[in-house]
C-alpha cells in the first residue's frame, strides 16, 4: 500500500525509523523489499538507533541503495556503545567506504545544533554551529555523501503555545531557520561542489600527524586538489606530491562565511607546514586548500 501510494512522489525512505535494526529484523526486510518492489526508482535506507549504522544488519540487502549512519547526541565521556566512537562520526563513514558492494553513507542524524550534549539532561551545554560544522567537515572529507543538519526546535516545531518544549528548546522554529550552523551548511556544499567531486577520495596519509579528538585533521583530495579540515586551528603538516604538477598554490577557506585568503604558492614536494590564522581552540576551524599550480 505505501509503496504504490507513493511511487509517483520524489521522496527518500527511511526504514525503520530510528530503530534497531537486529530487533524484528524480519519486518524491516519485508517493508525494504516490498517498497523497493514498488518504487524501485526511490533511494532507500535504513534509520538506525544512536551510534548505529544501517550496514551492521542490511549493507547486502537488495533494497536498501544507500547507508545511514547516526553518530548522535552525546559527548566523547557520554559515549556508552559497543563500537565507541565517541563523536568520531568519520569513523562511521571509514568503516561503510571500505565495505563491498560499495554503497553511499552519511550521517543521518548527528548532534544538532540547539538541542542539550547527551540528549537528555537539559542542564547539559548546547550543540552549537562549531560542532555541527565539525560533524559535516569530519564525515563528508572521510567520504560521507553527504550530510544531514537538524535543530532542536526544527526538529519538532516548536512554537510559544506549545508551552515546554522537548529537550528543554525554547527557542521558536522559525527563528530556528536562522541560526548559525544552519547559514553555515551551505560553505560545505559550495566547497565541494566548485572542485571535481566523483573522482575524489579520503587520504588520511597527507598529514603527517593526524591528532585525537577535536586535534583530528580530516583530508581528502582529488587529482589536482587536497583539502585538510582542522577544527582546533592547529598546524598541518603535510605530505606533498600527491597531487599533480611540481607546485600549488595554497589558499585558507573559512567554513563560516565561505572565504578564502591565500597563504602563497609552494613546492608539491617533501613536508610543507601551514598554520591556520587565529590562537589555537575549539571552533578556529579552517580548510586547507591546495591547488595544482
Amino acid at each position: 500500500f505505501l509503496g504504490n501510494r507513493f511511487k509517483n512522489n520524489n521522496i527518500i525512505w527511511l526504514n525503520g525509523g530510528d530503530t534497531f535494526g537486529n530487533q524484528y529484523i524480519e519486518v524491516w526486510n519485508a517493508l525494504g523489499a516490498s517498497i523497493h518492489a514498488e518504487t524501485p526508482q526511490l533511494l532507500q535506507t535504513f534509520h538506525p538507533r544512536g551510534r548505529q549504522q544501517s550496514s551492521d544488519w542490511f549493507h547486502t540487502a537488495s533494497w536498501l541503495d544507500f547507508n545511514m549512519f547516526q553518530s548522535g547526541h552525546r559527548t566523547y565521556d557520554q559515549d556508552d556503545s559497543e563500537k565507541g566512537f565517541g563523536e568520531d562520526n568519520w569513523r562511521y563513514v571509514t568503516v561503510d567506504y571500505h565495505l563491498e558492494p560499495t554503497k553511499p553513507t552519511l550521517d543521518g542524524e548527528p548532534s544538532y545544533e540547539g538541542i542539550p550534549q547527551g540528549l537528555h539532561d537539559t542542564l547539559q551545554p548546547l550543540w552549537n554551529e562549531n560542532d555541527v560544522r565539525r560533524y559535516a567537515y569530519w564525515s563528508v572529507f572521510a567520504g560521507a555523501a553527504g550530510f544531514t543538519y537538524g535543530h532542536s526546535a526544527i526538529m519538532q516545531f516548536y512554537t510559544e503555545k506549545d508551552g515546554e518544549g522537548a529537550y528543554g528548546n525554547k527557542m521558536d522554529w522559525q527563528v530556528a531557520l536562522q541560526a548559525a550552523g544552519a547559514g553555515q551548511m551551505q560553505y560545505l556544499k559550495q566547497l565541494m561542489l566548485s572542485y571535481t567531486y566523483m573522482s575524489r577520495v579520503p587520504d588520511e596519509d597527507l598529514v603527517v600527524t593526524q591528532g585525537e579528538r577535536y586535534n583530528y585533521l580530516a583530508a581528502t583530495r582529488g587529482a589536482d586538489y587536497v583539502m585538510i579540515y582542522t577544527y582546533t586551528g592547529r598546524t598541518i603538516e603535510v605530505h606533498m606530491g600527491k597531487i599533480e604538477g611540481n607546485q600549488v598554490d595554497a589558499l585558507w577557506y573559512n567554513p563560516k562565511d565561505g572565504s578564502k585568503l591565500s597563504i602563497g604558492t609552494f613546492k608539491n614536494e617533501g613536508i610543507q607546514v601551514f598554520d591556520p590564522p587565529g590562537e589555537i581552540h575549539e571552533g578556529n576551524d579552517w580548510v586547507l586548500l591546495l591547488e595544482s599550480a
